[in-house]
């Protein structure tokens, strides 16, 4: 590539999740020229179905000491809250056992150091993006509650709280009395409860990421709905972006793919091991309850969001790839759950969804240079956290690409950690 055509060239982001729509207005920002490319639309893929949280306080990775424990249970139960396919064990094992190893008391306290070094700020990193877009209102800062049926699990989850204390994380402990005074829709039911300030939660999270793509066009950047089939590559650089239109010549390139990162990063001589959580949800419309703030179970693993277009059942974990057809119980199971904390849930016109959350069996993310290719940069494998983590990751990797000191230590997050 010639030096007039690397100056003039695109950086091209692939993917437009919440991730890829945050890195392309970032790099917008930047006064860099954008084009941003999915075989979709935006937030059609695991950003159309989360449970529409933005977190500062997720520091407590999936996997925790005593996790290879459950590994048996995983396998035989599958409406648990983490479950495994006995299908897809074959090829999630190598992964599995990263993910055992990555459970140690050592590693764990080391990815919580990491984990917390991302959230701080993830907030405040969508500010400018909402605000050019106009859509301020979309977020509320509302806060979220844990909560605990049982006086077992609440002393179960103890060293999980003192994990998030050593990080600074604010919470505050809730009786049941405080508790229904916060939130009086719940049930009677619990015993303790969790308070979170500094959580946030979007009313919408499709129509968030909808909002973002649309300033991004708005703003100067090219949007086109292209599949990546790979890259044009010399002298360890990507040329051109290769898709079912054609070739996109690139002065660099952002794969923000979620779940289908790996195949293209292969094709860019990088396998970090991402695979992915399949995740469930309903949403009831006319729910008949008005809850004022997300409410999370740690006993359980889902969240009810009160969005503007309903009430928003999601959670659980299925480790099953990408190819199997929905295990639509695990919603009913969401369902009943919920129902316990919220009875007499009207169910009627409700949809229900299953997409994939990119996983790292560390639970890091992937954010940094492709290894073999200086102006290949990723940034995926987000797992609970990629709506909570879309803007920072797009400041993170507009740092890098502008050759700009971020002020945290990105070597967690490369993909050759592994």
């Amino acid at each position: 590539m010639s030096l007039e055509r690397e100056e003039t060239a695109p950086i091209v982001v692939i993917g437009a999740g919440i991730v890829g729509v945050c890195t392309a207005l970032y790099l917008l920002r930047e006064g860099r020229r954008v084009v941003l490319l999915d075989r979709g639309e935006p937030g059609e893929g695991t950003s159309f179905g989360n449970g529409s949280i933005i977190t500062e306080e997720a520091v407590v990775p999936v996997q925790t000491p005593g996790v290879v424990w459950k590994v048996p249970k995983m396998l035989v139960d599958p409406l648990g809250p983490l479950a495994i396919r006995w299908q897809y064990l074959p090829r999630l094992a190598p992964w599995l056992i990263q993910f055992i190893a990555a459970s140690s008391p050592h590693r764990v306290e080391e990815i919580s150091i990491a984990l917390r070094a991302l959230l701080r700020g993830a907030t405040a990193a969508y500010d400018p993006l909402v605000k050019a877009a106009g859509i301020e209102d979309m977020i509320r800062r509302s806060g979220w509650i844990s909560v605990y049926e049982t006086d077992a699990g609440f002393r179960s989850y103890q060293p999980l709280l003192d994990l998030q204390r050593r990080r600074g994380v604010n919470l505050e402990v809730l009786q049941a009395a405080e508790l229904r005074q916060l939130e009086p829709a719940l049930a009677p039911i619990f015993k303790y409860g969790v308070f979170y300030p500094d959580v946030s939660y979007t009313v919408d999270n499709l129509r968030f990421v909808q909002e973002l793509a649309a300033a991004f066009v708005s703003l100067g950047g090219e949007l086109r709905r292209e599949a990546v089939s790979g890259f044009e590559r010399a002298d360890g650089k990507v040329n051109a972006v290769i898709t079912d239109h054609g070739q996109t010549a690139c002065s660099a390139v952002v794969v923000a793919a979620g779940a289908w990162s790996k195949a293209l990063t292969a094709m860019l001589g990088c396998r970090p091991p991402l695979d992915t959580e399949r995740g469930y949800h309903l949403t009831l419309p006319d729910p008949g309850i008005s809850p004022r703030l997300p409410v999370y179970s740690t006993e359980r693993g889902f969240v009810c969001t009160p969005l503007e277009k309903g009430l928003r059942i999601a959670g659980t974990v299925e480790l099953g790839g990408l190819e199997k057809a929905p295990d639509w119980r695990r919603a009913e199971v969401l369902f009943k759950n919920a129902s316990r904390w919220y009875p007499r849930l009207d169910r009627r016109g409700e949809t229900k969804w299953m997409g994939y959350r990119p996983s790292m069996p560390d639970s890091l993310p992937v954010i940094g240079r492709a290894p073999h290719h200086s102006n290949a940069y990723l940034a995926f494998g987000h797992g609970h956290c990629g709506l909570s983590l879309g803007a920072r990751t797009g400041q993170l990797i507009a740092d890098m690409i502008a050759g700009r000191d971020s002020g945290i230590d990105m070597a967690p997050y490369r993909a050759d950690r592994f």
